[in-house]
């Protein structure tokens, strides 16, 4: 079905982590919402609705600060042990029975997993890096970062999401969810300040939805944490690639499209292991024009705690060897 109102969004960038996830996290909060991707050298999110603007669908679908402060991977939940960075199994385990049916479930589940075990502690997913001093864990930095947008005042806050994914904002000090490496200040620059977008950090925290995390199981030799989108094409499980297509997708829709897509890199056997190879002509059949990989912050010195992402376009038949893993 054609959307009767399209908003092109200069703020949600594919190119960038937290400009994508934004862009989907719109249609986790309004089923109502479909996403596409313009075709430009840097395409930005469109967003498409029936029957209003997709800025006014998103101000009125905007999660209260109740609903974040009841979610299950809050500290406290329905009179459960508290979690904090560290869960032990059994909190975990105790957590997930008691979000069953709840409509936020999967904040745990995208976050945290018991099939990837460390000493008794559930592992944290990609997407879910430890914070700076105190602010350590995911649904911490989510609150945090809430508090810098007015809630009060209806048409404070629809003004402060038109003007986010409009690309026109001014961003805040915080260091929000920790996936934008652009936060992060020029070092070459004295008394510059960690600065985030608040609106596309809370928006990008909902499109964790479509991106659970799993393990390998808990009698494993080693942790390995695999959270969807990661390790695609023969890549770490700490790199997570991201396409752009063209047909106006709903939540369900991109749920599917992700799954083949990520299906378009074939393994080859080669004298060095498998070579991983994708086609043009399957990202066409699929709508798809253009991907990116995360590229990890570098540490400066081994007590650096800071974490993010960049990103690096996927070059389709440059190289038909250039992703490897050996054969084991």
């Amino acid at each position: 079905m054609s959307s009767d109102l399209a908003r092109e969004c200069p703020g949600l960038p594919a190119e960038w982590i937290n400009g994508w996830l934004a862009a989907v996290g719109t249609t986790v909060l309004d089923p109502e919402i479909r996403l596409s991707w313009t075709s430009d050298p840097s395409p930005i999110a469109v967003l498409h609705h029936s029957d209003k603007d997709p800025a006014v669908a998103v101000a009125e679908t905007w999660p209260s600060g109740r609903r974040l402060e009841e979610m299950p991977l809050a500290k406290d939940f329905e009179g459960s042990a508290p979690l904090e960075r560290q869960v032990p199994i059994e909190t975990f385990v105790e957590r997930v029975v008691l979000s069953r049916g709840h409509p936020d479930a999967w904040t745990l589940t995208s976050s945290l997993t018991d099939l990837a075990t460390d000493s008794g502690k559930a592992a944290h997913a990609p997407f879910d890096p430890a914070g700076p001093g105190t602010i350590r864990w995911l649904h911490h930095r989510l609150l945090k970062i809430y508090d810098h947008i007015a809630q009060d005042d209806a048409d404070e806050l629809a003004a402060a999401i038109k003007n986010a994914i409009d690309g026109i904002s001014v961003p805040v000090i915080d260091n929000g969810l920790g996936f934008d490496i652009s936060r992060l200040p020029d070092r070459a620059r004295e008394g510059v300040r960690i600065m985030v977008e608040p609106v596309v950090e809370v928006l990008a925290f909902f499109g964790l939805a479509l991106l659970p995390v799993r393990g390998d199981g808990p009698r494993q030799r080693q942790v390995r944490v695999r959270q969807r989108g990661h390790g695609i094409g023969g890549r770490r499980e700490n790199t997570f690639v991201w396409p752009a297509w063209s047909q106006p997708l709903d939540l369900w829709g991109i749920d599917a499209l992700l799954d083949a897509w990520h299906q378009t890199w074939k393994p080859h056997r080669a004298d060095e292991g498998l070579d991983w190879r994708m086609s043009r002509l399957d990202w066409d059949r699929l709508g798809v024009h253009a991907g990116w990989a995360t590229r990890l912050y570098r540490p400066t010195a081994s007590a650096d705690s800071t974490r993010g992402f960049s990103s690096e376009r996927i070059q389709l038949g440059r190289s038909r060897r250039q992703f490897r893993r050996s054969p084991n």
